[in-house]
């Protein structure tokens, strides 16, 4: 299973040193530590429900963060988890993605959503269309990225969105394209989307004995046959929070259970920023696990 750090809260824990070279060293433990890969919450305000009120702490603008932490580690992947499709336009966006890839050798992630946070949109002018309109907008985005990965420069005209000449130079380092994540696990919409234009989905760690968890990957194993799309080539992320003071077995234990159900990649986040400390638990986790791994073959 894939461990990967999910960065929700950028407070500073150090108020004498700045909050980049902070933020850096936390992405520089989990690469040098052999995590997958490095996300980032994509919002304008504070959205970690475990943080102070939106506006009251630090929040970086996402693409900037991965940018600069492209340049600080060398193998972890990056991505955000994830952007609301109203955020940017989606040439721009994809162009932001595309241009993480290049610049961090193919090490890019796309993680998209149709976007929930009422409070911030109003707070910062942000459009928050009706949710059906932003699932018409999350589609349209994904085949613009699609198209533009694959050079179709040809005109694109879709219902809210219209390309004359879709460009995508530098096309990505990553083959065939970034790996595209689609957040959420609405079966009417989101995982229909999944099964037709994504390489993986994002479930939650919800306390319930894995029914949830089992019930939504069952509803896209049969969105897949339904459209003879092998289930096997969709990633299976789940989303789990590191306790405060969690041990590492406790934690692989927990990654145990996942993997039962059919998960093969989680991405953690914690109460409050990341410390040393329990970046070095997710770390040793990540070891433990791949120890376990290589026993059972």
């Amino acid at each position: 299973m894939r461990l990967s750090m999910s960065v929700t809260n950028f407070s500073r824990r150090d108020e004498r040193r700045g909050l980049g070279e902070q933020l850096a060293e936390i992405a520089e433990a989990a690469d040098r530590g052999g995590l997958y890969g490095v996300w980032v919450s994509d919002h304008l305000l504070q959205a970690d429900p475990y943080g102070a009120r939106p506006g009251e702490t630090e929040m970086l603008e996402a693409y900037t963060t991965l940018g600069y932490l492209a340049a600080r580690t060398s193998r972890v992947r990056l991505g955000t988890l994830v952007t609301a499709v109203t955020f940017r336009p989606p040439a721009l966006l994809i162009k932001a993605v595309t241009t993480l890839d290049v610049l961090s050798g193919g090490r890019a992630m796309f993680g998209l959503g149709v976007g929930y946070h009422a409070e911030e949109a109003a707070a910062m002018g942000l459009p928050l269309p009706p949710v059906p309109e932003r699932f018409d907008r999350l589609e349209e985005t994904l085949q613009i990225a699609l198209r533009m990965w694959t050079g179709d420069t040809s005109p694109y005209r879709g219902r809210h969105y219209t390309l004359e000449a879709p460009v995508g130079s530098p096309a990505p380092v990553a083959r065939p394209h970034p790996p595209i994540l689609i957040g959420g696990t609405g079966e009417k919409r989101t995982l229909p989307l999944v099964a037709r234009y994504a390489d993986a989905c994002n479930v939650f760690d919800i306390p319930d004995g894995g029914a949830t968890v089992r019930h939504k990957l069952g509803m896209l194993r049969g969105l897949c046959d339904e459209i003879g799309r092998p289930y096997e080539q969709i990633e299976k992320v789940i989303s789990t929070r590191l306790q405060p003071g969690e041990s590492t077995p406790s934690f692989v234990t927990r990654c145990s259970t996942f993997a039962e159900l059919g998960i093969d990649h989680a991405t953690v986040i914690t109460t409050g920023p990341w410390t040393g400390e329990s970046v070095a638990t997710l770390v040793e986790a990540a070891d433990q696990i791949a120890e376990l791994a290589s026993q059972d073959k």
